[in-house]
Formats: C-alpha cells, sequence, structure tokens
C-alpha cells in the first residue's frame, strides 16, 4: 500500500475515512484519509502552530492551548467529512503531564527545559547509566522520561499523583475520558524491557519511584472507546478513538516503503536514524555509540536521535522569520561556507542565539570559514547536519555488523533536495526521498487495519 498527499482527490462517496492528528514540537496538523484502489489518499485538515513556552525560569508546554487546537481541527475535520471511522493521537517522545484523579499537575515541563541535571546525578548514584541501558538499551539524554520524572520526585510532584500519561495518552484521555498507556512512546522513557514491551518494575523499584505509575502497556491498535459526550457536542461528530502508534517515529517508521530492511531517518525536528531489528541490542557499544530500542510495530526500531530540522529552524525564526524555504534551500546551496560543527552539542539545544552558538563554536575550534551572512549559516547547518549522518552510519554498522546500501527519509527533511544530495555525498548511500506525510500516514494505516478487523 502506498501513500499520497494529493489535495485535489475528493474522497468517493461511501468510503471510510480516518482522522489522523499529528503534533510535533513546532506544529500540529489534522489529515483525513482513505484507502482508494490499494492508495491511501491524505488530505490535509488543519494546521496549528506548537511552542513551548517561559514560566518562572522554565520551560513549559501550554496543554490547555494543545487541547483547545486539538477540538478546533476534530470540529473542522468532521464539518467536512461527517462520516469519519476513528481518530487517534501521536506526538513526539518524552514527555508527559502528571494527573491526581482528573486533576492535572502544572506545569508541563517540556524536555527542553534544564530542571534535570540534580536527577541526573541522584539517578546515577542508585542505578549506574550502564545498568540502566542494559535493561531498556535506551540511550542517554538529560531530557529522559526518567530524569524528568525522578525531578519530579525530587520537587515533590508526585506525591498524590495517580497517572503519568505521554503526551498523545493524555490528549487521548481528555478525547475519550480513558486513560491507557501505549508501549511505542513509552518505550522512550527509558523505563521500558525492550525485549518485553513493558515497565522494568525491577528499575522503578530501584529508583523508589511510585510502582503503580507504570501499568500494562498497550499496543497500537487498541479501541479506547467514543469520544466523551461534551466532545462530540463540542465538535460536532463522534467516532471511536484509537491507539496509534503514538510516537510519531514509530507512526512514520511503519509507513516508510522500504524494499528491504534498511536505514530509515525521520526527518523533522528530530532526526531518528537507524533500522529496523528482530531483536534488540543492549551492548556496551550501542550505548558508547548512542544507539536506543524502541518498540515498534512487531520489530524492534535500533535508532538514535539527531537534531534534525531543529537547528535550521531555529536559524529561520531568528535570522529570516517567515522566509520560504526554498529561498533559504537556494541561498544556502550557493554559499561555499561548509564548515562542520556536532549539531548534538548540548549548547544547540536550546539557545538564545543559534547563530551565535554555531559563530562561536567554529570561531573557537577553528573550523574553518566563519558564516558571514544567512546563506552561510544554512550551508553550515545543511553539511553539518549531513555529516552527522555520515557519522551515525558508519556507528551503527560497526554495532550491528552490517552494511547497508540505501537511507529512506521521510518527514520534513525529506522535501530538502540539498541535503538529500549532501547525505548521499557525506555518507555514501542512495537516498531514497519520501516526501508524503509519513507519520500521519501510518496513523491512518493503522486505523485503517483496526476498521477492518472489526
Amino acid at each position: 500500500m502506498n501513500a499520497s498527499n494529493d489535495v485535489r482527490n475528493e474522497k468517493p462517496a461511501g468510503v471510510p475515512c480516518y482522522l489522523s492528528i499529528d503534533i510535533g514540537s513546532i506544529s500540529g496538523r489534522h489529515i483525513v484519509g482513505w484507502m482508494e484502489s490499494g492508495e491511501l489518499r491524505q488530505r490535509e485538515i488543519y494546521r496549528f502552530s506548537n511552542a513551548s513556552m517561559k514560566q518562572d525560569g522554565h520551560r513549559i508546554w501550554d496543554i490547555d492551548h494543545l487541547f483547545e487546537e486539538v477540538i478546533n481541527g476534530i470540529r473542522k475535520a468532521f464539518s467536512e467529512f461527517p462520516e469519519i471511522r476513528s481518530l487517534s493521537v501521536d506526538t513526539w517522545g518524552g514527555d508527559y503531564v502528571l494527573l491526581r484523579g482528573d486533576q492535572e499537575i502544572r506545569p508541563c515541563f517540556t524536555y527542553r527545559d534544564f530542571r534535570t541535571e540534580e536527577a541526573v546525578r541522584e539517578v546515577h548514584k542508585l542505578v549506574p547509566f550502564s545498568e540502566i541501558y542494559r535493561r531498556t538499551g535506551y540511550q542517554f539524554g538529560p531530557y529522559n522520561t526518567i530524569y524528568q520524572l525522578y525531578s519530579d520526585k525530587l520537587m515533590g510532584r508526585l506525591e498524590g499523583a495517580t497517572d503519568f500519561l505521554m503526551m498523545p495518552e493524555y490528549l487521548l484521555y481528555r478525547l475519550s475520558g480513558v486513560k491507557k498507556k501505549e508501549a511505542t512512546d513509552n518505550s522512550t522513557t527509558s523505563l521500558v524491557n525492550p525485549r518485553t514491551g513493558q515497565f522494568d518494575l525491577e528499575l522503578v523499584r530501584m529508583l523508589d519511584l511510585p510502582e503503580h505509575l507504570f501499568p500494562k502497556l498497550y499496543s497500537p491498535g487498541t479501541v479506547l472507546g467514543p469520544l466523551r459526550p461534551e466532545i462530540a457536542k463540542e465538535t460536532g461528530g463522534n467516532c471511536p478513538v484509537i491507539l496509534c502508534a503514538t510516537h510519531d517515529t514509530q507512526s512514520a517508521v511503519s509507513a516508510i516503503p522500504m524494499e528491504d530492511d534498511q536505514i530509515y531517518i525521520s526527518s523533522g525536528t528530530w532526526s531518528l536514524l537507524g533500522v529496523k531489528l528482530d531483536h534488540a541490542i543492549t551492548s556496551e557499544e550501542g550505548a558508547a555509540a548512542g544507539f536506543s530500542n524502541e518498540v515498534g510495530l512487531e520489530y524492534n526500531c535500533y535508532l538514535t536521535n539527531i537534531p534534525g530540522m531543529w537547528v535550521p529552524e531555529q536559524l529561520r525564526r531568528e535570522l529570516c522569520p517567515g522566509k520560504d524555504y526554498s529561498r533559504i534551500v537556494a541561498e544556502a546551496e550557493a554559499s561555499a561556507c561548509n564548515s562542520i560543527f556536532d549539531p548534538a552539542l548540548p549548547r544547540f539545544n536550546a539557545p538564545d542565539s543559534m547563530s551565535r552558538e554555531i559563530y562561536e563554536d567554529l570561531k573557537a575550534r577553528r573550523a574553518g570559514k566563519l558564516p558571514e551572512n544567512t546563506g552561510d549559516y544554512f550551508c553550515c547547518a545543511y553539511h553539518s547536519l549531513a555529516d552527522c549522518y555520515r557519522r551515525s552510519i558508519q556507528s551503527l554498522e560497526k554495532v550491528t555488523g552490517q552494511n547497508y546500501k540505501k537511507i529512506y527519509i521521510t518527514g520534513g527533511g525529506a522535501k530538502n533536495d540539498f541535503l538529500n544530495r549532501l547525505t548521499e555525498d557525506y555518507t555514501g548511500k542512495e537516498v531514497v526521498a519520501c516526501p508524503f506525510e509519513a507519520t500521519s500516514a501510518g496513523n491512518l494505516l493503522l486505523q485503517w487495519k483496526v476498521d477492518q478487523s472489526l
């Protein structure tokens, strides 16, 4: 089955359709999809901006605004497609909402907040990272959910907490009234055993975290139930709410039309680079190389997180807000400033000025020509990202003992021909661009399969 973004296609009468709500850390979109002649058709119905905000020195999510936009898009979808058969939500991984019953424990921190520094030290006093990796096979990041939750413990925020719901689970709960935890997104927490697909409760006990917060994980395809009556009234329609692969990466990977098991890059704010395996790898070599195991749809995803379009997007906001990316890419391609920096360094995680951090990093290391204009900065960013892909692929092939010939790229970055060519040049691999909405495609295809089974 193939996917298409051809918005010119109108849905034939009587053909079932489904709603994907795909939310990233920069934007969200509501996409209606249906099967036609064995091909998934997709039509974008609603798009909205998403961004974190600062409050009392912390970076947080405005979850009320986020849910309001989810409702706005559902209302718009029902107004055009009243016969929608089901809907589901996927988002980025790592972040969650704490609840006491039905009440949120606020604020809802983002993974880019720097609150976990003490928590990392305290966690590793109790359980060395080598042991955490042996159990969970998940790469270290100070933003990982395990450290966020321990920070909440240190702050007293877990007292009386009844649930922690990953972001898509929280939104699905507000839509359906049902709290269920889903396997793919929770595998980003660094608290799940990739061999069982369930929480490692012994690790939970080692950290003295409330065990009731870590119940059974459900597989993608689980039906939660209809919309709450008040939500149905507000949106003008009703349908079943389903757990898709709620981690957007896993929805995207499931939709990539790979001929065989090759390398994939799900290119969004983060570039998730990896392969599908039939087993987890939790070796010391994998830990040192920064690779993770995530629960996929009937396979293990072995991947690494690379700061992808985050760097270009921050440069755009700072240097040329509103400028079309086609012009930005043309200026980058015309530049000869191909100096390399490492986008994964902490200094590029959430700087006040991305361009200043790039300039100072290159200057301090005497790493080549310094950028002088907008095109130079973007040229450096794209060359640096392609070089990061090269280094990650070298590590991947060393750890797996496999040699791969192709890279399948999907997501927003797949539309960047300049970056795709650089990726081929730096890696020596054939790049296959899949410039359709892979995440929503995976979300929709799973809903279609569930519908077929009912």
